[in-house]
């Protein structure tokens, strides 16, 4: 959602966001943050308030013949597995529906299917990110990759929204049968990161959504495919710098090939996900999905797994009461040449609400929402 406030800025999530967490550390910060807060709030209760007929109830938590429901995690934007298998890092963050919740992120047990923590310490890395970021003061992550570095260890990348808008880098280390996180560097960027794809040599490339949308300008409308913001690539030696031909009508999760070759981007207002050549500069293939995709994941065999929900707004499909935030989408996508196979469509059943992830744990699909309070695990579908 965005809106526009008093003072004519254009207002989003990343705003809100900003707002709650300033709130909480009792943090002055711009005024836009808390203007664009109240303005957001309100506009998401009058909305609540419109909503006629009512959203259907979301399907109770547990065992749902072979679907499992698994409450307690606070809107589960973005999921990793854990090199071991055994465990997702979830990323959560605030909403709207829970304000007071901490943003952190936590690990979910595959075999006992329960939320344990996820403890982190610090010790700043030469190598890892710029050398002049301090630790972060606050967490509110978003988007998340977890690869492996060239040199060796594994690397957990995070979007950060918390007092500062910041790439976070993790280093996963196995703690007993268990994880824990070392905090090893970070980078700070003057606009706000959604999602995020670790390369191997510690280098990365993030989107900007509403990039094109902070300038006071009226806010170009990325459902009717106008280019709301940018991806763009940071490396030690260059700094942050936008990707020519990436702008984009949201450009929303990204994803890159293993020798970082090519980005795989999630255009969420278009509903498409594209290829795009680094070396190039330029989309050289296009992927049309039924869903606005969000983020991508990797299947042990190379495919890609795009999620996302059917709109913005209305229901889904028009003649239901199933608000289309609550009906979503799934499809796997080959790489090589962007041929797309539905595997799942939600259709009316209030299953979870805001999907914004899928990723493959074996024989099993795991969905995560930008909102809610779910992770829902089903069998990996093999076609629609």
């Amino acid at each position: 959602m965005a809106v526009k406030s008093g003072p004519g800025w254009i207002c989003d999530r990343t705003d809100y966001r900003q707002y709650l967490m300033r709130r909480r550390s009792g943090a002055e910060g711009d005024v836009k943050y808390w203007i664009c807060g109240v303005a957001l709030f309100a506009a998401v209760v009058n909305t609540n308030a419109q909503q006629n007929p009512a959203a259907p109830s979301l399907i109770a938590c547990g065992l749902h013949a072979d679907m499992n429901v698994i409450c307690g995690v606070r809107a589960s934007e973005d999921l990793e597995l854990t090199p071991d298998g055994r465990y997702l890092i979830v990323s959560q963050y605030p909403t709207f529906r829970t304000p007071g919740a901490p943003a952190d992120l936590v690990l979910l047990d595959l075999t006992t299917q329960r939320l344990q923590a996820l403890p982190v310490t610090s010790m700043p890395t030469p190598g890892w990110g710029d050398a002049s970021c301090s630790a972060p003061v606050a967490l509110s992550p978003h988007g998340t990759s977890l690869t492996r570095r060239r040199d060796g260890p594994w690397q957990l990348f995070v979007v950060n929204h918390g007092m500062r808008e910041s790439i976070e880098m993790y280093e996963p280390v196995k703690e007993r049968d268990s994880w824990k996180l070392v905090w090893r560097g970070c980078v700070v960027s003057p606009l706000a990161f959604n999602d995020v794809a670790a390369l191997g040599d510690g280098s990365f490339v993030g989107t900007h959504p509403t990039a094109l949308n902070q300038t006071g300008a009226p806010a170009a409308n990325p459902l009717q495919g106008r280019a709301t913001g940018w991806v763009a690539k940071w490396n030690p030696s260059s700094g942050e710098t936008e990707l020519p031909g990436t702008r984009l009508a949201y450009p929303n999760g990204v994803n890159a090939s293993a020798d970082g070759r090519y980005l795989y981007i999630n255009v969420f207002g278009t509903r498409e996900v594209d290829k795009y050549d680094v070396a190039a500069g330029k989309i050289v293939a296009t992927a049309k999905v039924e869903f606005m995709p969000d983020n991508l994941t990797w299947t042990r065999d190379g495919q890609l797994i795009a999620a996302g929900v059917k709109g913005a707004r209305g229901n889904c499909p028009p003649e239901s009461s199933t608000p289309c935030i609550q009906a979503f989408g799934v499809a796997r996508i080959e790489p090589a040449t962007m041929v797309t196979t539905p595997l799942f469509d939600s259709g009316t059943r209030p299953i979870i609400v805001g999907v914004s992830v899928a990723i493959e744990v074996g024989s099993d699909l795991y969905l995560g929402a930008f909102d809610g309070d779910r992770v829902v695990r089903m069998p990996m579908p093999t076609s629609k």
